[in-house]
């Protein structure tokens, strides 16, 4: 029986080895996969997968090992193993991944294994206009600080100052940077260094306040568009390089002036529901600007169309960062001071979870989630669906914010948006949406069943989730509950009613503790028994039980 992959991917590679394959493509290969991914190398199979086995020259994994070392920089430190598949012998050399620097042959050769336009791997060089953002995706190089020696304090729009100063008071910013003179605020935000004892500035420093020409001819990968679409009709199509103190205020201004809003009763006040979430929209743009790869020659692009609000900057998600993670990994970013700044000057989320407040901007109003599926490796996609709000949902959220005295944590969002739409989850199905530990999910479980605004129904090894009954009929749909709840309800009748007809009848503690039952869930279960005459009660207080009801 086989047991190695049966084709290549980004992660595998077949190698013949009938004719003994040269060590110096053989190290290009090591090369090209721990620049990416890393992976695994299998000498002696041929590319379509048939296993032809290793020749001897190769049988030598120690051996194998060294010669890899010594021909890369720095050295990569493969693992060889012989293997045995199909009766033959095969050698499978896994490569580790590079998560620190970059790696190249020892006559000095840089490649990268990608995949080509056919979905097949291969390795490709790494040109020098791109070891700049390999290094950013690593966290090695921060290309925002890097200093413009080929300009000078002429090429920045100092009247932008006293637009910074009056964001920083807008914004709630850092109100210590208000003290200080011109000079030593554009020093303490570095937007200015220091470089053979002249003044220059910055890659953010430019970014932020530089004159736009001077942004096209040392920045021209700075471009940023606005559209906005109407079927095939192009309403709107903005293009420019603009610095960011000009470009995103003018993005919140287009925007507002296409987000029109909805008003629904909420007891005695009027609540504004806007086609889409402002705070979504602000901190998708400062996302897609300061965390945007500035060395690709692409714009970051704001697009409205009929079924949503797409919002792209070249540069993919950086190293340790996925569509799954991104609402539970720590935040990092390509660009840290320019972000810092953008956290400084009050424009950007100062905890870094911007995405947080994305997400969050959606389901508050009853929406689908937004989407990243788009991005690739080189892009970075957010779609956000234009969708009717779901009012009876805006009113869960404001009741329960209101009963808390504030706002309510994502993972508690995420819960009861799943569940609205969803119906009933167990804490697994919740694990995996989430992309979190049960340990993770299960207190914010338990806060929401304490709030009534959820239920935990069946046995702790087979408990299930639903919105409260009375979330229910606070939405008109009593209904609903039944439908989710009758198959519960009938089961534990009939546990209940096989334990009430023991001689010792049947207490709430035994339904706590033999039937996992929550003690609000066993009263009332049990009173309906009483109510409807299946079941008599006898004793009081602790020694309260309940029995068979005799005719």
């Amino acid at each position: 029986m086989r047991t190695i992959p049966e084709k290549e991917t980004l992660t595998i590679e077949f190698k013949s080895d009938r004719n003994c394959f040269p060590d110096k493509p053989l190290v290009e290969e090591v090369v090209g996969m721990t620049n990416a991914e890393g992976g695994e190398i299998y000498l002696g199979v041929e590319d379509h997968g048939e296993i032809t086995g290793v020749h001897k020259k190769h049988k030598d994994s120690i051996g194998l090992q060294a010669m890899v070392a010594n021909k890369t920089v720095p050295p990569v430190a493969v693992t060889a193993a012989l293997i045995e598949d199909e009766g033959k012998q095969i050698q499978k050399i896994e490569v580790p991944k590079n998560l620190n620097n970059i790696t190249a042959t020892s006559d000095g050769k840089i490649v990268k294994r990608r995949i080509n336009a056919n979905g097949e791997p291969e390795n490709r060089p790494l040109y020098p206009y791109e070891i700049p953002s390999r290094l950013s995706e690593l966290g090695r190089l921060d290309f925002s600080a890097s200093i413009l020696t080929n300009a000078d304090l002429d090429d920045l729009d100092l009247s932008l100052l006293s637009a910074l100063r009056s964001m920083i008071t807008m914004q709630g910013g850092d109100g210590s940077l208000l003290e200080l003179t011109d000079e030593e605020l554009l020093q303490s935000l570095h937007l200015i260094q220091m470089s053979n004892h002249q003044i220059h500035p910055t890659v953010a420093g430019l970014l932020l306040i530089g004159k736009p020409q001077k942004i096209r001819e040392l920045l021209p990968t700075a471009e940023s568009s606005f559209q906005v679409l109407n079927g095939t009709d192009v309403l709107i199509n903005k293009q420019s390089f603009d610095p960011l103190l000009v470009t995103l205020p003018r993005f919140m201004d287009y925007f507002a002036a296409r987000n029109p809003e909805t008003e629904v009763e909420e007891g005695l006040f009027r609540v504004p529901i806007p086609e889409f979430s402002r705070r979504a929209f602000r901190e998708g743009i400062m996302n897609a600007f300061s965390h945007r790869d500035y060395t690709i020659l692409r714009p970051v692009r704001v697009c409205i169309e009929d079924d949503g609000l797409i919002i792209s900057n070249p540069g993919g998600f950086v190293e340790g960062v996925t569509i799954d993670n991104l609402l539970t990994v720590d935040p990092h970013g390509r660009n840290p001071l320019l972000t810092d700044i953008l956290k400084r000057i009050g424009l950007a989320e100062r905890t870094g979870r911007g995405v947080d407040r994305i997400f969050e901007g959606s389901i508050s109003y009853g929406r689908p989630l937004p989407d990243y599926s788009e991005s690739t490796s080189s892009n970075i996609k957010l779609f956000i669906p234009r969708a009717k709000a779901d009012v009876d949902f805006i009113k869960m959220i404001s009741d329960l914010q209101m009963q808390r005295g504030g706002t309510i944590s994502i993972q508690q969002l995420l819960i009861l948006s799943y569940l609205q739409s969803m119906r009933r989850l167990t804490l697994e199905e919740f694990s995996q949406l989430l992309h979190l530990p049960v340990s993770r999910i299960r207190p914010n479980l338990e806060i929401l069943v304490e709030l009534g605004v959820i239920e935990a129904h069946g046995t702790r090894n087979q408990r299930d989730y639903l919105l409260s009954q009375d979330v229910y009929k606070m939405q008109n749909n009593s209904f609903g509950y039944l439908q989710q709840t009758s198959t519960d309800e009938s089961a534990l009748e009939k546990k209940i009613m096989e334990k009430a007809a023991s001689p010792a009848g049947v207490t709430t503690r035994d339904m706590i503790s033999s039937l996992n039952m929550s003690k609000g869930q066993a009263y009332r279960m049990l009173k309906h028994l009483v109510d409807s005459g299946k079941l008599t009660k006898e004793g009081a207080g602790r020694s309260t039980r309940y029995v068979i009801r005799k005719e």
